[in-house]
């Protein structure tokens, strides 16, 4: 799979972490976040991500800063992205098979490294159930 990986400051150590289980994993990941841990904006980021999920050019994006509320905002401001701010496996999980979510936001600041690790594992690996779920993923339409 390929997979846009994007991050602020908050979020540049289990960035790393996340990247590393991803290629082990052999999914192509275009990394568009910062190295470094001196303070960056995080929407110059997320933009990267939902760009590259908008246009089709990966098939899934991760987004991490502190709250993960900042990326998972910035990046829902897109029509064709469903980014869910997950923070167990369950809801993970569930904004996929529910939601057809096709990013995740991962608050770095408030989930350990294992679970965030598990949480992006189960993210990828769960597929949308369509159904029921199906008519409720098109009433999510942009508003003008």
């Amino acid at each position: 799979m390929k997979i846009a990986l994007g991050n602020d400051h908050a979020g540049t150590a289990l960035k790393q972490a996340i990247h590393h289980l991803l290629e082990q994993q052999n999914h192509s990941v275009i990394n568009v976040g910062t190295n470094s841990e001196e303070s960056v904006d995080y929407p110059d980021f997320a933009h990267q991500v939902a760009r590259l999920v908008a246009d089709n050019e990966v098939e899934m994006g991760i987004v991490v800063c502190g709250s993960g509320n900042g990326v998972n905002i910035t990046v829902n401001k897109y029509a064709q992205v469903r980014s869910a701010l997950c923070w167990t496996t369950e809801i993970a999980a569930l904004a996929r098979q529910h939601n057809d979510a096709n990013v995740i936001a991962v608050p770095a600041r408030f989930v350990s490294q294992e679970m965030a690790l598990e949480m992006i594992e189960v993210f990828l690996s769960t597929a949308f159930e369509g159904g029921r779920h199906q008519k409720r993923v098109e009433k999510i339409a942009p508003v003008k």
